[in-house]
């Protein structure tokens, strides 16, 4: 059993990590900010020609590397220490997953190659305005003379604006299921929903007689989405430990350099016990994601249960680090200019994001049978 780094693992956060210090600096990250689309198109070109970093979990049949979630996991936890702006998670923690979980051939070699290779961006919306993570049902799908017809809303979609493939949960009389919406598709609007996290886009789709592609077998949704959604979860914790271990750099950063009473403020006890317990709380989230990836490329029946211990610690430890930053820095930490509110805001959301600590507690309790 591997869990967390090997030599090539480590080769593989350098150089991720002079990636994104070389392409997506916070500048940037500020910049992109303002941006209707909220990322830079030629970075994501970049990272999928140059780093192949979309197609590392898809298997070598369908055009990508054929690694696995452990990889992955370091991509992602580098891609949050940097905040990044990019479609990554919606392509390949929320999209692809999805795609795989379905297993329809006939969909993944038409959808696969061009996600694992960048050249198609992808989503999926579930959850519709009550903001509950199990997933909607006010979506319906009817089938036609003409193929699958979708009628609704989702809201909270990633990159919905973006997207060239939107995935799209629905119900029909065999019960939930899975349907793939081109970006272009009659009866189709998308628009933007503001975010209190301007690294990350969101938006909100409505479906009016949309023409629609079924997914995997009819009724077999709720399986898939469940299945990918266990998936993203660790993805998400990854990044999070990575956001979580920038604030903590630049607390200590911060401490080592600024003076109080003549010394710096990194020698106070109170500053030393606030940098000890982000720490702890981090390695505990990191041992979490990290054992969960390796659940996830070897023992798939621990899945379920390891991803929800993995989201809660790693939401709650980031949110630590993060709000922990802001008071170490004191008041520079609470200004537009410091980057500090910015990490803040990712982990707010992401802490809500495919749901809460007490959601995924509860799942956790309900899938051990307590």
């Amino acid at each position: 059993m591997s869990v967390g780094f090997t030599a090539e693992r480590r080769e593989l956060a350098r150089s991720v990590r002079g990636f994104v210090s070389r392409h997506v600096p916070m500048t940037a990250v500020r910049r992109l900010m303002e941006e209707p689309r909220g990322f830079d198109p030629e970075v994501w070109r970049q990272m999928a020609e140059q780093l192949s970093l979309p197609g590392i979990a898809v298997p070598e049949i369908y055009g990508g590397a054929g690694c696995g979630y452990a990889e992955l996991t370091v991509v992602f936890e580098e891609l949050g220490r940097g905040l990044v702006p990019s479609p990554f998670f919606s392509t390949v923690a929320l999209a692809l997953p999805a795609l795989l979980a379905s297993e329809d051939k006939d969909a993944l070699r038409e959808y696969a190659p061009q996600l694992a290779r960048g050249s198609k961006i992808a989503t999926l919306a579930w959850v519709e305005d009550d903001g509950g993570w199990a997933g909607g049902s006010r979506t319906g799908a009817r089938k036609t003379n003409n193929g699958w017809r979708l009628d609704g809303h989702k809201s909270y979609v990633l990159d919905a604006l973006s997207a060239d493939v939107i995935l799209v949960t629905a119900e029909t009389p065999n019960g939930r299921s899975l349907f793939a919406v081109a970006a272009d598709a009659l009866g189709l609007d998308r628009r933007r929903s503001p975010g209190f996290d301007q690294t990350r886009q969101l938006g909100r789709i409505e479906l009016l007689d949309a023409p629609a592609r079924l997914v995997g077998k009819e009724g077999a949704g709720g399986q898939i989405l469940s299945a990918a959604l266990d998936r993203a979860a660790v993805l998400l914790a990854a990044e999070m430990v990575g956001a979580a271990d920038a604030c903590l750099d630049m607390s200590v950063g911060y401490a080592k350099v600024r003076e109080q009473f003549g010394r710096p403020i990194g020698s106070f006890q109170a500053i030393k016990h606030k940098c000890a317990e982000v720490l702890v709380e981090l390695e505990g989230a990191r041992a979490a994601a990290y054992y969960a990836a390796w659940a996830a490329d070897n023992n798939p029946n621990e899945l379920p249960t390891v991803a929800c211990i993995a989201k809660a610690t790693a939401a709650e430890a980031f949110f630590r680090a993060a709000a922990e930053n802001v008071q170490i820095h004191g008041g520079i930490g609470a200004t537009w200019e410091h980057a500090a509110h910015l990490f803040l805001k990712r982990a707010k959301t992401s802490y809500i994001l495919l749901g809460d600590p007490s959601y995924h507690r509860l799942r956790l309790a309900d899938r051990i049978g307590l």
